[in-house]
């Protein structure tokens, strides 16, 4: 008497996580996709109007407006924005900050409902995200991937100024031309970024949807643009020695390595060599955490900066002065 083999449970279960995770991937892409567009921006000339740029965009708001990358609108006012269901707006330009590499357009009251957004300071490295935009201009088009890492940083300039995008999160998530400003989600179908760079093969990067961006956007919708305070030093991360840890209750702190010439820093005294601890009562360790103190609120309010200099510590009263938007 012959008897069946018995089935392997191994690949069965291989077959079920699949299964799970393409699921997963489906119901994202299934909700996510009709809150994208396809946008592009345009230029006027004698001849008429013509192209200056493409990505994509993500709606947020139900009267219409969209969210996407400051560099995929750079010198525009006018568009259009093509939804995955085929129907389209004009868009007109709202605010840009080049150095969140944020916009915000305008088109018409939209026929789907807005995206959710979510909070990438939830994120972990291997989280499963999924890319939805129009790279090469392919519309609706989804890639699937995981977090491979935080707290990256781009190096952005704005005249003179230079900063960096901060919290930028990592991803192996395919992303190609024309996938700026288009949608990172995760499993619940939140928007917890907006694609805005390819670094290179396999590396994908994204704007994080958090509480500094979510200001960031509140300053574009009200005013068009960020306003910002500056302090005009130059500094970098260093780790404190063992000492210094003891004294000072802190393992990191940023080191002053060029203080800009008239700037409030150099009035309030601060100097090369300088370690900065804290300001306004706050650990900084990396520029990003000093950063996110330097919106409009702190234009022009004392600012009290504690430093180690020669081994003791100093407080120094800075006031920031706003920065200028270009030159």
């Amino acid at each position: 008497m012959s008897t069946a083999p018995a089935r392997a449970s191994g690949p069965e279960r291989g077959d079920d996580a699949l299964d799970s995770y393409s699921e997963t991937v489906i119901r994202v892409a299934s909700t996510v996709t009709p809150h994208v567009a396809a946008i592009e921006m345009t230029g006027t000339r004698r001849s008429g109007r013509f192209r200056v740029g493409a990505g994509s965009a993500v709606l947020f708001t139900e009267d219409g407006y969209l969210l996407t990358n400051a560099h995929v609108v750079a010198g525009t006012q006018k568009g259009r924005a093509v939804f995955a269901d085929g129907s389209g707006t004009d868009l007109e330009m709202v605010g840009a900050d080049p150095l969140s590499d944020l916009a915000v357009v305008r088109g018409r009251a939209p026929r789907v409902a807005p995206a959710e957004f979510g909070d990438a300071e939830s994120l972990r490295v291997g989280q499963l995200v999924v890319a939805v935009g129009n790279p090469l201009g392919l519309a609706g088009s989804v890639t699937a991937g995981v977090v491979s890492g935080l707290g990256r940083a781009i190096p952005v300039w704005a005249g003179r100024n230079r900063r960096v995008i901060e919290d930028v999160i990592q991803t192996d998530a395919a992303l190609n031309a024309g996938s700026s400003g288009g949608a990172l989600a995760d499993a619940r179908s939140r928007i917890v970024g907006i694609n805005t760079a390819v670094a290179g093969a396999g590396l994908g990067l994204a704007v994080p949807i958090n509480k500094t961006t979510r200001r960031i956007i509140s300053a574009l919708l009200a005013d068009g643009r960020v306003r910002r305070a500056y302090l005009g030093v130059v500094s970098t991360p260093i780790r404190l020695g063992p000492n210094e840890v003891v004294r000072t209750g802190q393992r990191e702190g940023l080191r002053v390595v060029e203080v800009l010439p008239g700037s409030p820093a150099e009035k309030a005294g601060l100097r090369v060599g300088d370690v900065l601890l804290r300001a306004s009562t706050r650990p900084v360790s990396n520029a990003e955490s000093l950063q996110k103190l330097l919106f409009a609120d702190a234009i022009g309010a004392p600012m009290t900066l504690v430093v180690l200099r020669d081994g003791h510590e100093l407080e120094i009263t800075a006031v920031p002065a706003e920065m200028a938007e270009t030159g």
